[in-house]
């Protein structure tokens, strides 16, 4: 028998989920540990084999793999928690990074900011202009070389940069997307006069056109990638010498693990790794349950994660946006907002009450965890409307302290709002709802989609208790909240399930229609090289699967349209239907109407993702029948809950979810207390326990 783990670190807990393979599942949970998140990580371990009632040694040595889903990388970027990186390019262009190709002034900014023209700025550059240095070379557009690489201009700048005390160096030339050799001769450069820089060089990081883009993911990439290779590095040094024996896979933005020794290498793909896990776990719930339209929403300690699943399939994209600058990585299209169940509810200038983005993390944590933290947070919120139990969380090991709540509420909120407890509280709990409503609406309803034809999935720690309410918002008639083994680990759970995902691509613009010969070769090329990423994986596929697709735009246009191409070998019938393809995807993206045939079709960037199945398919286990749909049996106790000011509080009947049965039929107000989690049903809405252990919730939509 061989586990398989998937672990989650978030910014306040790590979750973790084993299989046996055998259709069993063991879940836990611990607190996260900054800035040594590899603590929390070996806690966690330490929980799960006390689960499994193994010792932590033996748990290891039958692990196959452990796929493991880091913040690490995205929480330095975003709050530039990064070393200095000095920055490589061909000479005349060092201040492309600078200028940011006008791009640096709008992207990630909010409406009410790109409204305000005069307070755009360009000071949030990557790096210090001394940090960039140039050097003589120069290609054309074909990849010819027209001036070659001066590698004593090479040796001077790299020195300047080395004299600084830089010891990571991102390399971006001008088109070497279509000729890497400069690059990787800088790169044996720079080793020779210090082996141990860590080098980033845009050809592998983002072989795609458009300088300042490649340019920045290839900086960014630089500047965490020191940090991976130290926090993987010493992550896996304590799991071997503790018995694992298997690969340890980190999760990457596509949805997919890649081995932690090759991680580093293209770092900036890990950024949004423990967003996609719980996207990757609905995809693998989806198709047990029947569901191909899933709207994926997860509640953490700090953040509010929504994803989509359409037709079976997430929703993919192949550029983001960190800290106003362009991000070239494949990922799963996630959207994040900070409003977790350790957001902290504040006063602004105006006198309004505001939820989040602010966090009180796991450090010290909410004011209820008697931790040193005085900040109101949703979870103190809940704490005093009742929808959370004195007794406290993790059944019981983490202590709660409903007064430290009370009064931080008191001190922060209720009384600058001349408010009772009470009712400051029940606010905090409507603006979470209305917040994490607004977020659901963006992601599915502006993206042209109907709500009505989606199956909300809520989990995370803090998801349960919110779920019903939020799709209530956007008129979700169904929801489903994950329980069973995995709880609030459901996105643990994805990372169990996740296979190897890799991707390569390749910008080579032309006018369609391309020669078939030449996409052939483009796709042969990278498929290959995919191939060989895959055996350095050190893992047995049951089978691989590659998916071949073209980024294409009408002539002149910036923003391209992927478009997916067919398998096999290609002929001009097959190129001709990925631009009639192209022409019907814009149509539906931007209405019909909006194309324009006349100007010609181009195609960009050639792509190919390639999937290697693993022997593992992790499956939620059956639950037992119940004898009927009454849950007596199930309920422990009667609690006084407010889910709406105004109403006040309500006795609420509380069920112990591990006495409920399939069948089994909750109406509400009611709360289902889970180990890892809490559910809240609302007045006038109903659950239904599954054959699976899950809780179907019908919820009513608002006029």
């Amino acid at each position: 028998m061989a586990y398989v783990i998937g672990v989650d670190v978030g910014g306040t807990f790590t979750d973790a989920v084993l299989d046996d393979d055998s259709g069993n599942l063991v879940a836990a949970k611990a607190p996260s540990t900054p800035p040594d998140y590899s603590q929390g990580v070996m806690d966690v371990l330490a929980v799960l084999a006390e689960n499994l009632g193994e010792p932590l040694e033996q748990m290891l040595a039958k692990t196959h793999h452990i796929a493991h889903g880091t913040t690490s990388s995205l929480n330095a970027l975003v709050m530039g928690n990064v070393p200095p990186v000095g920055f490589v390019t061909t000479q005349g262009h060092r201040d492309s990074i600078f200028i940011m190709n006008v791009e640096g002034r709008y992207l990630g900014s909010s409406p009410d900011q790109l409204q305000n023209v005069l307070g755009q700025t360009k000071g949030h550059t990557l790096i210090p202009k001394r940090h960039a240095v140039e050097v003589v070379e120069r290609l054309d557009r074909d990849g010819t070389v027209v001036v070659p690489l001066d590698e004593d201009s090479v040796r001077a700048a790299v020195g300047s940069l080395l004299a600084q005390g830089i010891r990571s160096i991102a390399v971006s030339l001008l088109w070497s997307f279509k000729n890497p050799a400069h690059e990787q001769r800088i790169r044996e450069l720079v080793h020779e006069l210090d082996p141990d820089v860590f080098v980033a060089l845009s050809s592998e990081v983002s072989p795609r056109i458009r300088e300042f883009s490649r340019s920045s993911t290839t900086i960014m990439s630089a500047q965490i990638g020191p940090g991976l290779r130290s926090y993987l590095g010493t992550l896996e040094e304590r799991l071997r010498a503790d018995g694992l024996t298997g690969p340890l896979l980190v999760m990457q933005s596509n949805g997919g693990a890649i081995a932690a020794g090759e991680a580093p290498r293209t770092a900036i793909s890990t950024v949004g790794s423990v967003l996609t896990g719980g996207v990757v776990g609905a995809v693998s719930l989806g198709q047990q349950l029947g569901h191909r339209n899933i709207i994926s929403t997860d509640v953490g300690g700090t953040t509010f994660l929504v994803g989509l699943v359409v037709d079976g399939e997430p929703v993919r994209t192949s550029t983001t946006v960190i800290n106003h600058h362009p991000i070239n990585v494949p990922t799963l299209q996630v959207h994040a907002i900070g409003s977790g169940g350790g957001a902290i509810a504040w006063i602004d200038a105006g006198g309004n009450l505001r939820v989040g983005p602010r966090s009180a993390q796991s450090v010290p944590g909410p004011a209820c965890y008697g931790a040193g933290g005085t900040e109101p947070t949703n979870t103190d919120a809940n704490l005093v409307l009742g929808i959370l139990p004195e007794s406290g969380l993790l059944g019981g090991r983490k202590a709660l302290d409903v007064a430290a709540a009370r009064e931080a509420i008191r001190v922060k909120i209720a009384e600058p709002l001349k408010l009772s407890i009470e009712d400051a509280a029940a606010a905090i709990y409507a603006i979470q709802n209305a917040q994490t409503g607004d977020l659901l609406r963006k992601t599915v309803v502006e993206a042209g989609h109907d709500p009505r034809e989606f199956v909300l999935y809520a989990f995370g720690g803090a998801g349960p208790a919110y779920c019903a309410s939020y799709a209530a918002e956007v008129g979700v008639h169904e929801v489903v909240v994950p329980l069973g083994p995995v709880a609030s680990a459901f996105s643990a759970y994805g990372l169990a399930s996740s296979d190897i995902v890799l991707a390569r691509e390749v910008s080579d613009p032309g006018q369609m229609p391309l020669p078939a010969a030449q996409v052939q070769r483009h796709f042969d090329e990278l498929e290959a090289a995919l191939a060989a990423d895959l055996d350095r994986q050190g893992l047995r596929y049951n089978r691989v699967e590659y998916v071949r697709s073209i980024d294409l735009r009408y002539t002149s246009q910036l923003a391209e349209v992927s478009v997916t191409v067919p398998e096999g070998a290609l002929d001009d019938d097959a190129i001709s239907t990925v631009a009639t393809d192209f022409e019907r995807r814009y149509a539906e993206l931007f209405g019909e109407g909006t194309g324009f045939s006349a100007a010609g079709i181009q195609a960009i960037t050639f792509r190919v993702r390639a999937t290697g199945i693993l022997p593992f398919n992790p499956q939620l286990p059956k639950l037992a029948d119940a004898t009927g749909p009454d849950p007596a049996e199930a309920q422990h106790t009667v609690r006084k809950v407010c889910l709406d000011a105004r109403h006040g509080y309500v006795d609420t009947p509380v069920y112990d979810y591990r006495a409920l049965r399939h069948g089994h039929v909750i109406t509400g107000p009611a709360v289902i207390e889970v180990p890892t989690t809490t559910v809240v049903v609302p007045p006038g809405r109903s659950g239904t326990v599954d054959h699976l252990g899950n809780l179907t919730i019908t919820t009513e939509t608002r006029s």
